[in-house]
């Protein structure tokens, strides 16, 4: 497992790499004009969108009892599910408290307009809001707590919250679905022209392994985090590095740094 800081000597450390992002819109822009920061070749390939839920009148009537204030907490686990809160345009009472996993979910609920009360400082998943959930609602218990979540997400928030006493409604935000990638992007992992693939969800890594594997041993496998990483496991895809603070900016450093290194060598 190859993970560490970038080398500041020499050229800039993804010259001639070409990465497969996996992800498009402005997500998949930010991290195409890092990896052109880092002198690499950015091939952006979304591999997964996200539709409607299929059952549109419970979220709708989750969403209206979340706007009269019926819950006292809000969590959210992905920049998507505030793109559903937006597409609603949702109202979320000022005395209900918003619990986002990780600082892009975050960063998500600022800039839609909304707020982030509680972000895990260190372990950016649902463990980790667990972990701190306890201190940041006083030992309150029950709390009313509404937890919006994709069709294949792991229950492990909404099972963990119950277990703490707590009154839980887990409703389906959206669903994932696999989109089909170019012939041509496949012809170029198969050949090795693609240096890396960023694997950023057990979603993205179950089509990489579905419409792109087996992978050439050549072309790295990153993954945004420790969960990501088990996830693409899980699903018969390699992984080779992991990125240490589990966003997008750490996970093209950590190519970065793989690659220079390899160069190094």
């Amino acid at each position: 497992m190859t993970t560490g800081p970038i080398p500041t000597q020499g050229p800039k450390p993804l010259a001639g790499w070409r990465v497969l992002v996996p992800r498009g819109g402005p997500w998949g822009d930010s991290v195409a004009a890092d990896i052109r920061g880092h002198g690499g070749i950015p091939v952006v390939a979304p591999m997964i969108n996200f539709a409607p839920t299929a059952d549109e009148n419970a979220l709708e009537q989750a969403l209206t009892a979340l706007a009269t204030g019926y819950f006292d907490w809000l969590t959210i686990t992905s920049a998507t599910t505030v793109d559903v809160l937006s597409a609603h345009q949702t109202r979320i009472p000022s005395h209900t408290r918003i619990a986002a996993v990780g600082e892009t979910t975050a960063a998500a609920l600022l800039a839609a307009g909304y707020r982030a009360d509680l972000v895990p400082a260190d372990d950016n998943s649902a463990h980790g809001l667990l972990d701190e959930w306890r201190e940041a609602t006083r030992g309150v218990v029950p709390l009313k707590v509404l937890t919006l979540r994709s069709e294949i997400a792991k229950p492990t928030l909404t099972e963990g919250l119950a277990r703490l006493g707590h009154d839980v409604q887990s409703v389906v935000a959206y669903r994932t679905v696999g989109v089909p990638i170019a012939a041509n992007v496949i012809g170029d992992v198969a050949s090795g022209r693609i240096n890396a693939i960023l694997v950023t969800s057990g979603s993205v890594a179950e089509q990489v392994q579905q419409q792109l594997g087996p992978v050439p041993s050549s072309t790295l496998v990153a993954a945004i985090g420790p969960r990501t990483a088990r996830d693409a496991r899980a699903a018969g895809l390699r992984v080779d590095a992991i990125a240490v603070d589990r966003t997008a900016e750490s996970l093209v450093d950590t190519v970065a740094g793989y690659a220079a290194r390899r160069a190094a060598s």
